[in-house]
């Protein structure tokens, strides 16, 4: 499946949000007073009061970042990347200040490591490669966040799945910034490697490994595919991760191969796991568990280019991960 051509999804999308927007907004002296009730009660606490406002949190940033995008049109900066990623990180700077508000989100460092992307460490002046778990809601927000975060500065180019077009937040400011979106389907190392070519000293390449994020289902189907290509080794490896999908060497090889000067950085998170489903979110909100992440950095002079050794590193990095991740992992 793949997303209607942008002569079509342009106009649906400003009208759905417009829609959702007014709907929101309107029917707020009834879903308030409701939410109000629902918070009174024990079993359900303040979650439906705050799931409520963080929507109209997140709607009004959808409204506000289109209003964004069309000025910057119609005055003639559609191609300026600096203001669109200084609009980007205003919104998501306000999406995550009220996910710690509304959400109880905390972020904690892993105590043994440090972030590569602070300034004044080792590499904190290089081009990046970050290669990262993916699970849960949010994490790919989360990422971008920090590395556009202020202290940082990053300018992020992403690899996502085409799908993700359907959100006009997305598709508009990923669309005119350096992003792959990779088609179910195609040359999608191809498309890795163009946005990978030419990465600067101030950007970073986000790539999610998995290709989605962890269930069951998705890592038995995974399992079953290594093993009907042939891979038994990569299989056997896969069957050894608990909480993480056998990572795609493809995609990464491809990068490493356009960008041989990026240094690498590996992001493992624990904390959004159980964390996949609306269900999910309503059972944990508000988070009482710190979302804990652990950075691990590798010089662009460390980093294999014998393919054969790359999908070994890969998949023992991911090994690592998981056994991380099952040290760090909320107790629920």
């Amino acid at each position: 499946m793949r997303p209607p051509p942008r002569v079509v999804r342009r106009p649906l999308q400003v009208v759905v949000v417009a829609v959702a927007a007014l709907l929101l907004v309107g029917t707020l002296p009834v879903t308030v007073p409701l939410a109000v009730l629902a918070a009174l009660l024990p079993s359900v606490r303040s979650r439906a009061l705050r799931v409520l406002a963080y929507a109209v949190v997140l709607l009004l940033l959808e409204v506000l970042g289109l209003v964004a995008a069309t000025g910057l049109f119609l005055l003639g900066r559609a191609r300026d990347e600096t203001l669109h990623y200084v609009v980007l990180r205003a919104l998501l700077d306000e999406a995550v200040r009220f996910a710690r508000l509304l959400g109880g989100l905390q972020l904690v460092t892993d105590e043994l490591g440090w972030s590569p992307l602070d300034d004044g460490v080792p590499g904190s002046e290089n081009a990046m490669l970050v290669l990262s778990r993916h699970a849960g809601p949010g994490d790919s927000l989360l990422l971008v966040q920090t590395l556009l975060d202020r202290d940082h500065l990053r300018r992020p180019r992403i690899v996502l799945k085409d799908l993700l077009r359907l959100d006009p937040l997305v598709d508009l400011y990923l669309g005119r910034l350096p992003s792959a979106f990779l088609p179910s389907g195609g040359d999608t190392e191809q498309l890795v490697a163009d946005v990978a070519r030419g990465l600067g000293t101030q950007d970073a390449l986000l790539i999610f490994p998995e290709g989605g994020n962890f269930t069951p289902g998705r890592r038995r189907r995974a399992i079953e595919h290594l093993r009907g290509r042939g891979l038994e080794d990569a299989a056997r490896k896969a069957e050894r991760l608990r909480y993480l999908l056998p990572p795609k060497p493809g995609g990464v090889a491809a990068a490493l191969q356009a960008a041989p000067h990026a240094d690498v950085v590996f992001v493992a998170h624990a904390g959004l796991d159980d964390l996949s489903s609306p269900a999910d979110l309503w059972r944990h909100l508000p988070l009482r568990h710190p979302v804990r992440l652990k950075w691990q950095f590798v010089d662009a002079d460390d980093v294999p280019r014998d393919r054969a050794e790359q999908v070994d590193w890969l998949f023992r990095t991911w090994a690592d991960m998981d056994a991380w991740i099952e040290q760090n992992r909320p107790r629920r």
